[in-house]
């Protein structure tokens, strides 16, 4: 992870605001950081917090190419596919680091065309200093994050990895400025005026779920077709993984015991032996006590022989990290929330007591393979679809988040192969009967596509679904009541009202009540409570859904 945060437009330049602002994201870039005021354009301000993965000397942003000096680029983001973009169209790189590929591409194709043709995940800013243009970009899945303040009348955009780089400039300039989530899947032009204020031209969306790459992809199609669906499906999840291994830090797996995570740290491990990577997988597992995650996590790194490290963490562990919590992920999901404890405490674990900073994770695979119990629920084929599809273009605002900001906060870089662009292309080009569940089973083509594998013990590949945060918890005490208590004794009342979307418990008030102070009037961040479809439930948790307690 990196931290990218720059204004246009703002009077007063390098502020003790805007410095303050910049460095509310160290967090996400602890190595090196650096921002630039350019004298030509004396109201554009460019920062970036650097988490070195690849290229260690010469990966420094705000990037400039001898090539190209009228262009600066910040990109929090990786693009697997850089060193076949130079392949292909002969780009003369400068340095070894992957967005060098943004600016290349830009220059031969121009922006919309230049976003297409790149396969990673990515957040950038890119200015145009010739032709006096500012261009941001997200990523299909908005893997990685971007927040945007901006008043057209004003003339000021201002965009940051994290909302809480962009709170104090909004104070500043002014309440009325607009502040939220850049989408995914989505570019935008700006033009820069004499006066050094800004104007927006327009918004495009260049992807939405399902659509094939734009890019040459990883494995061709002529490869491809030599499988049936279910050997499609391993060899890209497969694949997926592959190319998500560049690091030159090392790299360990977030390891629930669930069929995702098991899943994943099983085919890194695989390619970890292949490659020779000088070093043993490191595997992490968090629970209470005797929780289910603990035992299932354990079993498969026996399996796989893992430097396995199992974090046990108790109810003042939570009482200590709940507000943290609320203030990194800048949300007030209840379900979001309750995940993202133990991720948390999980990545606070790693940065504290290893030297793992890349980490996979399982984080798309219920909503990109119907995994959470409630598809059981769905009405027909095309809802059970059209739902996965609905998932996958709202999970930054949930899951997504979650794993962004959980990870983030202690400087680890996710990666996550299940939003992998030919993945989800070729997943949801399946027969949509074949992607639902069969015979009380979630994700049984995920599960059959492996079956014959031996990547994992048949206990893990057909464990039944639980909620991470459920899964966490003791069997004798759950996480939901856990938290309960500690909002009993926090929450100064319970009559308190907020504008915008309402809460309607207990814990939701109190999250809120929390997500305000740091927050204030920005409920548009979340704008709807997660919860299962389908079902006639009042808590987001699986163990409510009448599936839960047959399984």
């Amino acid at each position: 992870m990196c931290g990218i945060w720059a204004t246009f437009g703002v009077e007063g330049g390098l502020s003790a605001t805007c410095l303050k602002c910049f460095s509310a994201i160290v967090h996400r870039g602890p190595d090196a950081w650096r921002i630039e005021q350019d004298a030509r354009e004396p109201l554009a301000i460019l920062g970036f917090q650097r988490l070195a993965i690849v290229d260690g000397l010469h990966g420094m942003q705000p990037m400039r190419l001898h090539r190209y000096p009228r262009i600066t680029l910040i990109c929090n983001g990786e693009i697997y596919n850089y060193n076949r973009l130079r392949e292909q169209y002969h780009y003369p790189y400068e340095t070894n680091c992957d967005v060098e590929a943004i600016i290349h591409n830009y220059e031969n194709f121009g922006i919309a065309d230049a976003v297409k043709r790149l396969d990673g995940v990515f957040a950038f800013c890119l200015v145009d200093g010739e032709k006096r243009k500012i261009y941001i970009a997200r990523d299909p899945y908005g893997v990685r994050p971007l927040f945007k303040l901006q008043d057209d009348e004003k003339g000021i955009l201002a965009i940051c990895s994290e909302a809480k780089g962009l709170i104090g400039i909004k104070q500043k300039a002014g309440e009325e400025l607009a502040l939220g989530q850049f989408p995914p899947g989505h570019f935008e032009e700006w033009d820069i005026l004499d006066s050094g204020k800004v104007k927006y031209n327009h918004t495009e969306k260049y992807f939405k779920p399902g659509m094939p790459p734009r890019f040459i992809p990883f494995v061709s199609e002529n490869e491809l077709s030599k499988f049936n669906v279910y050997e499609k499906t391993a060899f890209l999840l497969e694949a997926a993984c592959k190319k998500r291994l560049m690091s030159d830090r090392r790299i360990g797996c977030l390891l629930s015991g669930g069929l995702d995570s098991s899943l994943i740290t099983a085919l890194v491990v695989k390619l970890a032996k292949e490659q020779k990577l000088p070093y043993k997988i490191q595997t992490f597992a968090i629970g209470m006590g005797d929780s289910p995650d603990l035992i299932a996590a354990r079993t498969v790194a026996d399996y796989l022989g893992t430097e396995h490290h199992e974090v046990k963490f108790d109810e003042n562990a939570v009482r200590e990290a709940l507000d943290n919590v609320i203030y990194h992920l800048e949300s007030f999901d209840i379900t979001t929330i309750r995940a993202s404890l133990p991720m948390y405490l999980l990545s606070k674990y790693i940065k504290e007591n290893t030297d793992t900073t890349v980490v996979f994770s399982g984080e798309g695979a219920d909503e990109l393979a119907q995994g959470y119990i409630y598809f059981r629920d769905a009405p027909n084929e095309t809802a059970a679809h059209e739902e996965s599809i609905r998932l996958l273009s709202d999970i930054y605002l949930y899951d997504g988040l979650r794993a962004d900001r959980t990870t983030s906060a202690f400087s680890l870089e996710l990666r996550v192969p299940f939003l992998d662009v030919q993945l989800t292309s070729h997943y949801l080009s399946i027969e949509p009967s074949f992607r639902q569940p069969q015979n009380g089973v979630e994700k049984h083509l995920l599960r059959k596509s492996f079956a014959k594998s031996g990547l994992l013990p048949d206990s893990i590949l057909y464990r039944h679904k639980e909620a991470f945060s459920d899964g966490v918890a003791s069997v004798k005490k759950s996480l939901f009541t856990i938290i309960e208590e500690i909002i009993k004794e926090r929450l100064p009342e319970n009559n308190l009202r907020f504008p915008g979307l309402q809460p309607n418990t207990t814990e939701s008030k109190y999250y809120r009540y929390v997500f305000e102070k740091s927050f204030p009037g920005q409920y548009n961040f979340t704008p709807y409570y997660w919860m299962p479809k389908w079902v006639q439930v009042s808590d987001p948790s699986a163990r409510f859904i009448k599936h839960y307690a047959a399984s």
